[in-house]
C-alpha cells in the first residue's frame, strides 16, 4: 500500500514541478473617470467561454472575475453618465489586469444585459441548476459564521450523498468557514459532475475569496444582539427570557503593495457572546419524584480571528497568492443542555492556525496550471470532572459527572492540489489530482469515572406505600427503575431484592489504560476530464477520477463520469433551452475517526470494561478488579475487506431561459449507493450462546449497507435590475439501512428503511434580494431566506435491551386493537396517533426503522433590512434619462433607459467615498415556531413531545436547543 501511495506523490509532484500552477484564469482591474478617480457601482460584463458574467465595482472602483475559462473574452464597461466603453478579444490564459477609463458624454450609452445574463448554455459548468451568489447578494447573508454556513447548506439543499454536499474554500476541502467580507462569490452545485469533485454531484458548495485591490479599501461590520431583542423559545417554561448578549466585530483592509505587482489584504473579527445552554429533562428531587428541569445555564464563548492575505505577480506568467489564518477560541459550560444537566459541565479552549499557498503559471496561451498547498493544525482542549460516574437514564435525564477529564487532541492536515488545463481545437482537457494527509494526536480520559445506565423494564406495581401489588407486573421506564433503586436502597435492600422489586442499574461502563494515540491518514485523488465541444450546440464531458487511502486495503476506487449537453436551436442559432444528462461513481473516504477508534479500544491501548446488572451501584470499582474478574470489554474492530462507500449517480434534465428575467432548471436524478459503512455486534448472543468463544462486545466496522434515492429538483433563477431570486423545489424518495447501529445484528436487512436525509419528501428554499419598491423606500434593500419542508422520518424503539449487545436500539411491535382498553399487559404499550406497541415482538414482526413521520416545518428562516448613506455622495452629469442603443444578443439592437441599470457611479467629486450601512438582521422574524421530530423513544417520558425547534434546518430530524425563537441583531457596517 505504501508503495503505491509513494508513487501517486511522486507523480503528482512530478505534475506541480513540470507545470508550476495556476487557481484558473481570472480578470481585474479598476475603473476610473476622465479625472483618474475611482468609479464605483460600475457594471463589468464579460462574454466569452462558459458564457457571460458581470459585476459591479465596489467602491474602490475595482473589480475581480477570479474563476474563468482561458479563451477570448468580450469586456464591457457600463456606468451611468458615461459612454459605453468596450474591449474585444481580451485573451485570458492567466491573471489578467484590466484597467479601464471612461468618458463622459451628455447621452450617455447603457445596455442592458438582462437577457445575456440570463441565457443557457451547453458549457459544462453553466448548468442553470448553478446557484451564483456575487458581491451585492453575499451582502445580504449573515454575518454570523454559524448562521452564514446554515444558509448556505440551505441553499445547496440534500446534495448527492449520505451527508449533503461538501464546502471548499479556494478549492481547499476542510478550510476554515472566511469572514464575509472576504468572500467574492459563493456557486452551488456547478458541474456537478465534473472528474474534479470528490463528493457527489448536487449540491457542492465552492466559496471564492476575494484578492487585494490596487487602491486602499476596507470596511468595519459590529453587530449587536441582546435578550431585549430576541423572543423567548416557546419550549422554555420561565415566562422571562434568560440573559443573551452577542457583540461581533468585522474588519477587513485591503491595498496595493507594489502598483499591479503585489497587493495585500487583512481581516479580522472577534465575537463575545453570553448565550445559554437550555436543559429540558426530568430528573428526581431529593424526594425522589420526577421533577421536570426547564432552565437554562450561561454558556460564555468568545473567539478572535486573524487572516492576513498577499498576491504576487512574479512576472508575466507567474503568480503567487499567500494567506495565513489564526484564530482562538474558548467555550465554558459545554455539555449542559438537552438531557445535560449542570453537572456535566466542562470547558473548551481552541487554536486554530492555516496556511494556504497558490502559485499560478502560463505555460503556453493554451495551457496553464495551478498548485496549492495548505497547512491546517488545529489544537482542542477540554477540561472537566472526571471524578464522580456519570448517571444515564435515556430519554429522561443525564447526570454526574462530565467524564471528559482532561482531554484535547492536536490535528494537522497537509493537502496538495495540482491541475492542469490545456486547449486544443474544441477540446479543453484538464487533468491533476489531490494529496491529503492527516495527523491525529489525541488524549482521552472519556469515562475514566464511569457511567451507570438505567434503562426501562418491568416490574411489580406499586401501591401508594411504595409496596408490590401482587400478581400484578407492569412496563416500568427508565426514570422509574432509577427511581426504585435509589428509594429500595434508602431501605436498606441488597441489591437482588431490589432487583425482584423493578429497580438496579442496567449496565456499568469504565475506561482505562493509555490516554494518548497518534495516528496518519493519507488520501489520494487523481482526474483527468475533457470538455469536447463536438458541435456547436451539443457538448461532451468525459473523464475519470480515482482515489485511494491508507489504512484500509482498497486499490480500486476508479469514477468515471460522462456529461452531455445539448441546445437544439433553430436556423443555426442557439435556442433558450439546453437539455443535459449525466452518470457518473462517486466515493466516500473512510475517515480518520474510524481507524483510531479501533486502535483505541482494542482491549489493549485503552480497555473499555462493560458490566451488565453491575451489583455494586452507586460505588466504582477499578479497572484492575475487572481485568482480574475478565469482565468483557467492548471492542472496536474493523473489518479486513473494509472499502469507501461507492455511490452511482445519473440525472437527466433540461435549462430553460426565462426571457430577459431568469433561468429555470428541471432535473430528475437517482443514485445507487453500494458499500456504505455500518456497524454492528457480531458477538450479540445467538440462541443464548455467544458466536465468539468469549463474552466481548465486538463492534464491527464493515462495508455492507446500501441506498437508494430518486430525486425531482425544479431550479429557479431571477436575476433582473436590482432583483435576485434563487430556490429550489424538490421531491425526494430514499431508503437506506445504514443509519445507526442495527435493531438485530444478524438481520442487518431489517433496517432497510427510509432515510432521515433522502427521504423527506418535500422542500423549498428560496432565498431573494430586492430593493423596496417605492420611491421614498428605495434606498432600502430588502432580503429574505425562506424554507418549507414536509416532515422527517424518525426512529422508535423500546429504550430497552432485549438481545444482550449493550445497546438500545430495538424496536417494538405494533398489533391491532380496539383501543387502550384491548392494550393491557406487561409488554404492551398504547401511545395515541400510535397505537398498541409490543415490546417484546416475535423476531420479524418489529416495526420498520423510520416507521414514524416528524412534524412540517414552514419558516421564514432568515430577514434582514438594511439601509446605506454615502457620506460624501458623488456627483452625476446632469441632464435627462439617457436612452441607449446598443448591440444585444445576436446581432440585435437594444434600447433601455439608463436607470434601468441601477445607481451607477458618475464623475467623482474628489473624495474617497465613504458608506454607512444600518441593517436589521433577523432569524424568524415572523416568530413562528417550528419544531424538529420529537423523541421516539418508549420509555422516555417525552415520547412523541417536541423537545427543540427547528431553526431552518431541512435536512433531517436534527434541532436546535436555542433558549430564542427569533433573534434579531442589528448591524453598522463603514465602508471605504
Amino acid at each position: 500500500m505504501m508503495r503505491t501511495l509513494r508513487f501517486l506523490l511522486f507523480l503528482l509532484l512530478t505534475c506541480a514541478l513540470l507545470a508550476p500552477a495556476q487557481t484558473t484564469p481570472s480578470l481585474k482591474g479598476i475603473v476610473t473617470d476622465p479625472a483618474k478617480l475611482t468609479v464605483p457601482g460600475a457594471l463589468v460584463q464579460i462574454i466569452g467561454p462558459g458564457g457571460q458574467q458581470r459585476q459591479a465595482t465596489g467602491d474602490d472602483g475595482n473589480y475581480s472575475f477570479a474563476v474563468l475559462r482561458p479563451g477570448k473574452y468580450q469586456v464591457r464597461f457600463i456606468a451611468k453618465g458615461f459612454t459605453l466603453g468596450e474591449k474585444r478579444d481580451v485573451n485570458i490564459a492567466g491573471p489578467v489586469v484590466l484597467d479601464y477609463q471612461l468618458t463622459i458624454e451628455a447621452n450617455a450609452q447603457v445596455i442592458n444585459v438582462e437577457d445575456e445574463a440570463n441565457s443557457v448554455s451547453t458549457d459544462p459548468a453553466a448548468n442553470a441548476s448553478t446557484i451564483v451568489i456575487g458581491q451585492s447578494q453575499i451582502d445580504a447573508l449573515s454575518d454570523d459564521p454559524d448562521i452564514l454556513q446554515q444558509q448556505l447548506l440551505a441553499l445547496a439543499g440534500p446534495g448527492g450523498g449520505p451527508n449533503g454536499g461538501g464546502i471548499y474554500v479556494d478549492g481547499f476541502s476542510g478550510a476554515q468557514l472566511p469572514p464575509k467580507a472576504s468572500i467574492q462569490e459563493i456557486r452551488i452545485n456547478s458541474n456537478p459532475y465534473s472528474p474534479e469533485n470528490e463528493f457527489p454531484g448536487g449540491g457542492g458548495i465552492q466559496i471564492i475569496t476575494k484578492p487585494g485591490t490596487s487602491t486602499l479599501h476596507g470596511g468595519l461590520n459590529y453587530n449587536y444582539n441582546k435578550e431585549a431583542l430576541n423572543s423567548r423559545s416557546p419550549l422554555l417554561a420561565q415566562s422571562k427570557r434568560p440573559p443573551y448578549k452577542q457583540q461581533n466585530l468585522f474588519g477587513n483592509f485591503s491595498g496595493q503593495l507594489l502598483k499591479n505587482k503585489a497587493s495585500w489584504s487583512v481581516f479580522f473579527s472577534k465575537n463575545v457572546a453570553t448565550q445559554n445552554a437550555f436543559i429540558y429533562a426530568t430528573a428526581l428531587d431529593d424526594n425522589l419524584n420526577p421533577l421536570t428541569v426547564n432552565q437554562t445555564v450561561l454558556t460564555p464563548r468568545g473567539n478572535w480571528n486573524f487572516q492576513p492575505r498577499f498576491d504576487f505577480a512574479i512576472n508575466s506568467k507567474h503568480t503567487l497568492s499567500v494567506s495565513f489564518f489564526n484564530g482562538h477560541n474558548h467555550v465554558e459550560n459545554l455539555g449542559v443542555g438537552d438531557f445535560g444537566l449542570p453537572s456535566r459541565a466542562y470547558n473548551n479552549h481552541g487554536n486554530n492556525n492555516q496556511l494556504q499557498v497558490s502559485e499560478t503559471a502560463i505555460l503556453s496561451p493554451r495551457m496553464i496550471s495551478d498548485t496549492k498547498f495548505q497547512y491546517f493544525r488545529n489544537l482542542n482542549n477540554n477540561t472537566g470532572d472526571n471524578s464522580t460516574p456519570s448517571i444515564v437514564v435515556p430519554g429522561a435525564f443525564t447526570g454526574g459527572g462530565a467524564q471528559i477529564g482532561n482531554s484535547g487532541a492536536v490535528t494537522t492536515n497537509l493537502e496538495l492540489i495540482s491541475s492542469t488545463s490545456f486547449g486544443y481545437k474544441a477540446h479543453t482537457l484538464r487533468w491533476g489530482g489531490r494529496l491529503r494527509e492527516a495527523l491525529n494526536t489525541t488524549v482521552s480520559v472519556n469515562n475514566f469515572g464511569g457511567t451507570y445506565t438505567f434503562q426501562g423494564g418491568k416490574g411489580p406495581l406499586l401501591d401508594a406505600g411504595n409496596q408490590p401489588v401482587p400478581d400484578m407486573i407492569v412496563s416500568l421506564t427508565g426514570l422509574e427503575v432509577y427511581r426504585r433503586t435509589l428509594l429500595f436502597q434508602r431501605q436498606g435492600l441488597t441489591d437482588p431484592a431490589i432487583r425482584s422489586l423493578g429497580g438496579g442499574a442496567y449496565q456499568f461502563s469504565l475506561n482505562a489504560g493509555q490516554p494518548g494515540l497518534s495516528l496518519k491518514q493519507f488520501d489520494a485523488g487523481l482526474f483527468f476530464v475533457d470538455d469536447w465541444r463536438a458541435r456547436p450546440n451539443v457538448t461532451f464531458s468525459y473523464g475519470l477520477r480515482y482515489e485511494v487511502q491508507s489504512n484500509i486495503s482498497d486499490r480500486r476506487d476508479f469514477a468515471p463520469r460522462l456529461a452531455v449537453a445539448w441546445n437544439p436551436g433553430r436556423n443555426k442559432k442557439p435556442g433558450k433551452t439546453v437539455y443535459r444528462a449525466g452518470v457518473g461513481a462517486f466515493y466516500s473516504r473512510i475517515p480518520i475517526s474510524v481507524t483510531q477508534s479501533a486502535l483505541r479500544y482494542n482491549g489493549l491501548t485503552q480497555q473499555s470494561f462493560v458490566v451488565f446488572s453491575p451489583a455494586f451501584f452507586p460505588a466504582i470499582p477499578s479497572a484492575a478488579t475487572f481485568s482480574q474478574q475478565s469482565q468483557p470489554q467492548q471492542l472496536q474492530i474493523l473489518d479486513a475487506s473494509l472499502r469507501g462507500a461507492q455511490l452511482w449517480q445519473t440525472s437527466i434534465g433540461a435549462d430553460r431561459q426565462l426571457g430577459k428575467i431568469g433561468r429555470l432548471s428541471v432535473n430528475y436524478s437517482a443514485s445507487r449507493g453500494i458499500r456504505v459503512q455500518r456497524s454492528r455486534d457480531i458477538n450479540a448472543p445467538l440462541n443464548g450462546l455467544f458466536p465468539f468463544p468469549d463474552s466481548q462486545i465486538r463492534i464491527l466496522s464493515e462495508s455492507t449497507g446500501f441506498s437508494r434515492t430518486q430525486q425531482i429538483t425544479i431550479t429557479p433563477t431571477v436575476n433582473y435590475k436590482k432583483m435576485f431570486l434563487a430556490a429550489f423545489y424538490t421531491l425526494s424518495f430514499g431508503k437506506s439501512d445504514t443509519e445507526g447501529l442495527p435493531a438485530d445484528p444478524y438481520n442487518v436487512r431489517a433496517e432497510w428503511g427510509p432515510s432521515t436525509l433522502s427521504d423527506v419528501r418535500h422542500r423549498v428554499m428560496v432565498f431573494a434580494t430586492t430593493p423596496l419598491p417605492t420611491k421614498r423606500l428605495s434606498k432600502f434593500s430588502l432580503s429574505a431566506q425562506f424554507s418549507a419542508a414536509s416532515g422527517a422520518p424518525y426512529n422508535i424503539t423500546i429504550g430497552q435491551d432485549l438481545n444482550s449487545d449493550s445497546l438500545l436500539t430495538e424496536r417494538p411491535g405494533l398489533i391491532s386493537v380496539a383501543g387502550p382498553s384491548g392494550c393491557i399487559g406487561s409488554s404492551l404499550l398504547y401511545k395515541p396517533g400510535f397505537g398498541c406497541f409490543n415490546l417484546n415482538p416475535a423476531p420479524g414482526t418489529s416495526i420498520s426503522r423510520n416507521f414514524a413521520r416528524g412534524p412540517s416545518q414552514i419558516n421564514l428562516f432568515f430577514a434582514s433590512l438594511s439601509r446605506t448613506w454615502v457620506l460624501n455622495p458623488v456627483k452625476e452629469v446632469a441632464g435627462k434619462e439617457a436612452m441607449v442603443t446598443v448591440p444585444g444578443p445576436g446581432g440585435t439592437m437594444i434600447s433601455v433607459p439608463a436607470s434601468m441599470m441601477g445607481p451607477m457611479g458618475g464623475p467623482s467629486a474628489g473624495k474617497r467615498k465613504y458608506s454607512l450601512t444600518f441593517s436589521v438582521n433577523a432569524t424568524n422574524p415572523l416568530n413562528h415556531p417550528t419544531y424538529a421530530n420529537p423523541s421516539g423513544d418508549l420509555s422516555s417520558p417525552y415520547f412523541g413531545i417536541y423537545r427543540s425547534t427547528s431553526q431552518g434546518n431541512q435536512f433531517g430530524p436534527g434541532g436546535s436547543t436555542n433558549t430564542f425563537n427569533r433573534q434579531v441583531t442589528l448591524q453598522l457596517r463603514l465602508n471605504f
